[in-house]
């Protein structure tokens, strides 16, 4: 299967050495189980996007520090492309960023939330299980990083998962589109230092609460696996 990763960010200079940049993130988790994959990264915040929807079986987005709201060339471009994928009905999963930018490109509304900030641990709710969510769990619990939520759904979208934080927390559009407001290619250690890292305009209540709550177990395992049904069975592989 032929992956494609819309990279719509850089990890900081100064946490690159530590952590690794975004795309390797998500290719150690994603090569666990498709070990034969062809695995190609798109830098879309670059303005790299593939030439046709049809370059890869299946693809994904990254999270980003920009807001989808804000006026780059690249985010409306990406909104393009993302249109374009819905009408060939090709597989996509976005994640954080990619989650709202999937939102606003389907017509719904992205804002940044009056809950503030969600950082560490976020605790949601399967609300409507889908047949792709094996194995089975009622739970959702990944690390978050973000302050802008999708306010308004798109006529389209589903939503699978939910918390009182983030009511819009995992939408499905379809058989072809799957987005996440959580990150589980983080792990706890970036989490922990990306707190410190913006903690000058994170409150500081909330980057307790945040680290405090990195010693809860998480489902970034389970969500992979969750991301990689669902891409198979959207690409007809499975």
């Amino acid at each position: 299967m032929k992956v494609g990763l819309l990279q719509c960010d850089d990890v900081a200079d100064d946490l690159l050495s530590a952590h690794g940049n975004y795309p390797q993130m998500f290719e150690l988790a994603l090569r666990k189980r498709l070990p034969q994959m062809h695995y190609r990264v798109y830098q879309a915040h670059r303005g790299e996007l593939p030439a046709d929807v049809h370059e890869c079986d299946v693809y994904l987005t990254t999270g980003s520090k920009h807001g989808v709201y804000e006026d780059l060339d690249w985010i409306r471009g990406l909104e393009v492309f993302v249109r374009d994928l819905w009408a060939a009905e090709k597989p996509l999963v976005g994640v954080c960023f990619g989650h709202q930018l999937m939102a606003r490109a389907m017509g719904g509304n992205v804002q940044k939330s009056d809950r503030g900030w969600g950082v560490g641990v976020s605790f949601n709710q399967v609300i409507e299980p889908q047949p792709w969510m094996q194995p089975a769990q009622e739970s959702l619990d990944l690390i978050v990083s973000h302050q802008d939520q999708v306010i308004d759904l798109p006529a389209q979208a589903q939503v699978i998962a939910s918390s009182d934080f983030c009511p819009n927390y995992l939408l499905q559009y379809g058989e072809h589109f799957l987005s996440v407001q959580g990150h589980p290619e983080f792990e706890k250690a970036y989490s922990f230092d990306l707190m410190d890292m913006r903690s000058h305009t994170i409150p500081p209540a909330r980057v307790r609460a945040g680290k405090a709550s990195l010693h809860a177990e998480l489902d970034s395992d389970l969500m992979f696996d969750w991301i990689v049904n669902f891409l198979q069975k959207g690409a007809g592989f499975a």
